[in-house]
């Protein structure tokens, strides 16, 4: 695997820094008491969604095999944790030789999800699963807000295209993950080429402010893109007068002009005005394209507006307000010795302001009502009832250290669109309120 379809700089050789020191140091002194190699379980989780949000989006699990793939410790990163004193040479030696080769299961990327709903299961020994714990949750954290972010902006567009344009507001391979996720979520086109060159999503874009501004006149620079691009470019029209602009984009390209863009004032009425004024000139199959730091809530007031696509940044890249989805990665059982055949004992975290957690190896299950709509996710450690048989989510990613489940893109975000079809309508509602489906634990 080429590390640049990880969003890594080519220098980069491997994913085994992105963790926490501490991960190691649990590793060296698990080493030492010889609990390291116990058979143990780990589940990727959220105990509730960012508030107002009814369902979350999983995304970044083809990154997180991805990374597991490639989390290797290699002579540079070896001689790194040498030099630093961050552990004992009896664990560089083990770290050496480390492959991952337990199995990993999960919710299929582009799913949705709820508090409890356990995500990503990683299974083998304590000291091989620990180790992935930080890489896991600074994708899985990152790429399912920005999903969930788009799922719900492409809910209020209703059909309309999404172009996603935030990677100027964020850091630079960050940009390129927040792309791949948009795209999951619902957003049709990107404007960052990383992205379209490592995950193949469609990118658009023609011309900035900058552009106009280079020419003596509008004109000139209207005519300059024209005859480079063609007619069916997007002209940008609130440089100077928008309604000026608009006048001079028809006069210059004719009616068979692709679209005009509008980045700021009041779009809602911009957008009649436009529509309006290019109908006038007869360029009646003209698009109107408008972007202007919108989210889910100004995409949402202007569904009654004669806009034809919406582009995206800030507020896609950043979660709307909801950077993180606040998963965590928790040990919820290990085997009671290092033999291989000790049972599973259920552990879990009992402490108190509201991190308590639920051992034991969990099934989901999604359960429907007599019309076939989702009304619960049931979560279980026991036996699967009969009923919810054929109703579990979580399929297996890796079996033994081999990745199993490979997926293109194009399918994942089919396979989100269908998702949050099926579930209840108030799912897309973007006021305030609980969890679409509540979690039921058996």
């Amino acid at each position: 695997m080429n590390t640049a379809d990880l969003g890594l700089p080519v220098d980069v050789p491997s994913t085994a820094l992105f963790t926490d020191h501490y991960e190691l140091t649990m590793l060296q002194a698990a080493l030492a008491a010889g609990s390291a190699g116990r058979r143990s379980v780990f589940e990727v989780f959220t105990r509730r969604l960012p508030e107002g949000r009814r369902y979350g989006v999983v995304a970044g699990t083809g990154r997180v095999l991805d990374a597991v793939e490639n989390f290797r410790f290699d002579a540079g990163v070896l001689g790194f944790l040498r030099e630093r004193g961050i552990v004992d040479e009896e664990t560089l030696r083990w770290l050496a030789a480390y492959r991952f080769r337990g199995d990993i299961c999960g919710y299929p990327e582009g799913e949705v999800y709820f508090p409890g709903s356990p995500i990503m299961r990683v299974e083998g020994s304590f000291a091989e699963c620990v180790l992935l714990e930080t890489v896991i949750l600074s994708i899985l954290n990152h790429d399912s807000a920005v999903a969930a972010a788009a799922s719900r902006m492409s809910s209020a567009a209703d059909g309309r295209p999404l172009i996603e344009m935030g990677a100027r507001r964020t850091h630079e391979l960050a940009a390129v993950a927040a792309s791949r996720a948009a795209y999951i979520g619902g957003f049709t086109t990107t404007s960052d080429l990383a992205a379209g060159f490592r995950y193949g999503i469609p990118t658009v874009g023609t011309s900035a402010h900058a552009f106009t501004l280079l020419h003596d006149s509008e004109r000139d620079a209207f005519r300059a893109q024209m005859e480079s691009l063609g007619r069916g470019t997007t002209l940008l029209v609130d440089t100077y007068d928008v309604a000026e602009a608009v006048r001079l984009a028809v006069e210059v390209a004719g009616p068979e002009l692709g679209a005009v863009r509008i980045d700021s004032g009041d779009l809602l009425v911009v957008a009649h005005r436009v529509r309006h004024q290019l109908d006038a000139l007869g360029a009646t199959q003209t698009k109107i394209t408008v972007t202007s730091d919108l989210d889910e809530y100004a995409i949402a007031s202007l569904r009654a507006a004669p806009v034809d696509a919406y582009g995206v940044g800030t507020q896609v890249v950043t979660g709307s307000g909801h950077p993180t989805c606040s998963m965590v990665y928790k040990l919820v059982a290990r085997a009671e010795s290092a033999d291989p055949k000790a049972p599973l004992v259920p552990v879990a975290k009992k402490s108190s302001g509201g991190k308590t957690s639920i051992g034991g190896r969990k099934w989901a299950a999604r359960r429907l009502d007599e019309d076939g709509v989702p009304e619960a996710e049931v979560v279980g450690t026991g036996p699967v009832p009969d009923e919810l048989a054929d109703r579990q989510l979580l399929v297996q990613l890796v079996k033994g250290g081999e990745i199993v489940t490979r997926e293109p893109l194009d399918v994942v975000r089919d396979r989100h669109m269908a998702a949050r079809a099926d579930l209840p309508l108030s799912a897309t509602q973007l006021s305030r309120g609980e969890p679409v489906l509540p979690t039921e634990y058996l």
